[in-house]
């Protein structure tokens, strides 16, 4: 636990009220505003239109960053975004990049209108910079924002901002990713809001003062300039807007989308069930040498139109893997905009007023200075971002018309690599440094209906992108051997997880070792977690393979195909470590897939067979874990396979010292004529239950078997479902599995599943700490049904 340092608390940047934040402006910063009269008299083609012309402003802001950053985390990754913000900085529309930077950037805007309107002042022709997470803006040292106010007849009238992803901004470690740092000021320097521009020109003194602090100065130098470039066309687009429209009609639009999206989500939420949805995941490890695990707990309340998230009881904040405030709101809009926000413009300020977040100070996802936070988007806040679709997922699923955008989550975490060295290949040599972007290759969630989308990206950056192979060997001494997909790396369900990759690179052009630091999460607990029995997508692995030579196997004509094929020695990295890359040595990544949907024993066995032949699921894993025999022709043998799943089956009881299993394959309630289905004590009327999600539902105050009707709990006297519970090791989650949890921290893992005392079907699947609290046989979440 850093110590406090007195006099931090002034950055720390919270929401605020709008209308109060104008009043306490100074007279020397008049703002345009208009009444809600002007607002109402809008006529709905006008409306639209502009909305559309403000939105097009954002895409092409986009565009210019993209041709003037010379990153491949911008140019291939698309790891960056954009907002239009009002006169006091609320979100009218924001980007389809990187969604969690949403929660952070009005939060920069409210500070600098607080303490930066009088001295130096906020003028037309400025723009501001900051990477202080405490502020906002970003959600940790290397998200830089720049952000410019935009003047209407010498009033503010809006806000135009565009942040991405720098590769390095100092600290000690490479890509200022410090894997054993304990407090800030082992990484990048947090800069609070400076301006960078004055009367339309950059100021060389602060650009200098920037640049300086990188081990790649030319790079963040063209990214500086690329973010003012956007902001520059931004205003431009901006004041053409208002040029054909005029000022008092383009502002009304803007108030009206904020307000149009809160509407619609309030609407939405309406619709739902009020109720209380846990949920609770783990980082391993905090830092190098670390070997616990560390809670974020939420609790998600939803009353009537309203959302609150409970973050109380997450644990202290240590190492690297903390977050500010900026970061925990920024990974609840990873899940909201996505799963609650599909259909409504995304007018960040509107949504945003529809939930609240409650959190102790001093925690990992709300951590308080000097916190070290480089690990915080991808850690934490990605956690947090998780945990919220798990809540809102299991919301949703209960509802007809919304249970479409349930989804179980997506690759759970980034693996983080980052390789620097030498670049021999030229007449001279130069420095290099790369943050290796395939992990933006992440398998998505499987949904109710649909199997996650096979290496279909990240879930908080909906356009993001794969680099180019040859790209990235052009622009560093790197040879990639191979980068595919993986079989069995989506977690097996009855819809299945989409599959992730992974990639084997050697140095190729450079002498001399190379550093590399690796920051990652999801090697002993899993990230990726399934839903409604649904188990988690594979956990990750990084391996350096020592005394390889490579160049000799290819020199040869021998291509390898596995770690195994390099020879030499397989070392695993740990979650958090410094190492090197010598010439002729492999580095092995292995990120990670996205969580199933239902039981893989629903699975339909022909799906299982198409996902073999397509090299998704091993015949291993379709045997073991989805209970698919083949036969010679490929096909699912349908006997042989209902006997195999009845076997599975049956073994899930015999382990909880339960009777034999019926059919698990059975789908329709009991026969009305047998005893089970006479006694209304033991079973639920399925024929007039609603359902709550692929394996439960509720009749009247009663909770069953979707499958079967038994019944587990009534809500009038029970707490908790009356399900059995397992706790075996790992491997027992299938080959999706490919680390061993004690390479990694001291604590107990197990796969954990529950399931029904009465077919024993899978409700809940996972691999957590022994000591994991479960939140899936809550009766709190079936409140209102």
């Amino acid at each position: 636990m850093t110590m406090p340092i007195p006099g931090s608390e002034r950055f720390a940047s919270r929401p605020v009220d709008p209308d109060a934040l104008a009043a306490e402006l100074p007279d020397s910063l008049p703002v345009h505003s208009v009444t809600q009269d002007q607002i109402d008299g809008l006529d709905p083609l006008t409306y639209e239109v502009i909305r559309h012309r403000l939105w097009s402003v954002t895409e092409e802001m986009g565009e210019a960053l993209q041709r003037m950053s010379g990153s491949p985390i911008v140019t291939d990754a698309n790891d960056f975004d954009f907002a239009i913000c009002d006169e006091v900085g609320q979100e009218v529309q924001v980007g389809l990049y990187n969604t969690m930077l949403v929660g952070a950037v009005d939060l920069a805007i409210y500070w600098t209108l607080r303490n930066r309107a009088t001295n130096p002042g906020i003028r037309e022709g400025d723009m501001f910079l900051c990477n202080d997470p405490w502020v906002g803006g970003g959600l940790h040292q290397n998200d830089v924002i720049v952000y410019q106010p935009v003047f209407h007849d010498g009033k503010l009238f809006a806000w135009t901002s565009a942040i991405c992803h720098e590769p390095d901004l100092g600290g000690v470690g490479l890509g200022s990713f410090s894997p054993a740092a304990q407090d800030v000021f082992s990484e990048a320097l947090p800069t609070p809001p400076v301006k960078v521009v004055r009367d339309f020109a950059l100021q060389d003194d602060v650009a200098d003062l920037w640049i300086r602090r990188s081990r790649v100065p030319m790079l963040v130098s063209l990214d500086l300039r690329a973010k003012i470039g956007a902001n520059t066309v931004g205003r431009k687009r901006l004041h053409e807007v208002i040029d054909q429209y005029g000022a008092d009609t383009v502002k009304a639009v803007m108030k009206r989308m904020m307000s149009d999206a809160e509407s619609r989500l309030r609407d939405k939420l309406r619709s739902l069930p009020d109720g209380t949805w846990k949920a609770t995941g783990y980082q391993d490890q905090s830092h190098e040498g670390d070997r616990g695990v560390h809670k974020i707990t939420v609790a998600m309340v939803k009353q009537d139109d309203r959302l609150t998230f409970d973050f109380t009881g997450t644990d202290p904040q240590a190492g690297v893997i903390n977050c500010t405030y900026a970061g925990m709101r920024g990974g609840v809009m990873l899940a909201l905009l996505p799963m609650l926000a599909q259909d409504i413009p995304w007018s960040a300020g509107g949504l945003m007023r529809c939930f609240d977040l409650i959190s102790e100070e001093g925690t990992i996802n709300n951590a308080t200075f000097p916190a070290a936070v480089g690990r915080g988007p991808i850690g934490p806040a990605w956690l947090t971002g998780t945990l919220v679709a798990e809540c809102l997922s299991q919301l949703l699923d209960c509802s007809p018309d919304l249970g479409k955008s349930v989804q179980a989550a997506c690759c759970g975490t980034w693996d983080t690599a980052v390789v620097a060295g030498l670049d021999q290949r030229g007449e001279a040599p130069v420095p290099f440094l790369n943050i290796m972007m395939e992990p933006m290759a992440g398998g998505y969630g499987a949904r109710p209906e649909l199997d996650g989308m096979d290496t279909g990206g990240l879930f908080c950056i909906p356009m993001g992108r794969i680099p180019d192979v040859e790209m990235t060997e052009f622009l560093y001494p790197l040879l990639t051997l191979w980068r595919r997909e993986e079989a069995d790396s989506g977690g097996p369900g009855r819809q299945r997880g989409g599959v992730s990759a992974s990639l084997a690179v050697a140095l190729h052009g450079s002498q001399v070792p190379a550093g590399v630091v690796f920051a990652s999460a999801g090697k002993a607990v899993a990230q990726n977690n399934g839903l409604a029995g649904g188990y988690p997508g594979n956990t990750g692995l990084e391996v350096l393979v020592r005394g390889a030579d490579v160049h000799r196997a290819l020199a040869e004509g021998r291509i390898p195909q596995s770690v195994e094929d390099f020879g030499g020695e397989a070392e695993i990295a740990p979650c958090y470590a410094q190492s090197y890359l010598a010439p002729g040595e492999v580095l092995y990544m292995n990120w990670q897939g996205g969580g199933g949907y239902g039981d893989p024993l629903r699975r339909d066995p022909e799906a299982v067979a198409a996902d073999v032949r397509e090299f998704k699921v091993t015949p291993g894993a379709a045997a073991d874990v989805y209970g698919v025999v083949l036969a010679a022709d490929g096909s699912a043998d349908v006997e042989a396979t209902a006997e195999r799943r009845r076997e599975l089956a049956e073994a899930r009881g015999s382990r909880s010292g339960a009777a034999p299993a019926p059919d698990p394959a059975a789908t329709s309630a009991p026969d009305p004529a047998s005893d089970q289905a006479s006694d209304p004590a033991g079973t639920v009327d399925l024929a007039t239950a609603r359902r709550i999600d692929d394996n439960l539902v509720m009749s009247g105050s009663l909770v069953g078997c979707a499958h079967c009707g038994q019944k587990l709990a009534d809500t009038t006297t029970d707490t908790q479902l009356a399900l059995l519970r397992y706790d075996g090791p790992v491997t027992e989650a299938g080959p999706q599995i490919v680390s061993d949890p004690r390479d990694y921290i001291d604590d107990e893992v197990v796969f954990r599943q529950l399931s029904c005392p009465g077919c024993y079907t899978a409700v809940y699947s996972g691999v957590v700490p022994k000591v994991h609290v479960d939140h899936s046989t809550d009766i709190a979440r079936f409140a209102g049904v």
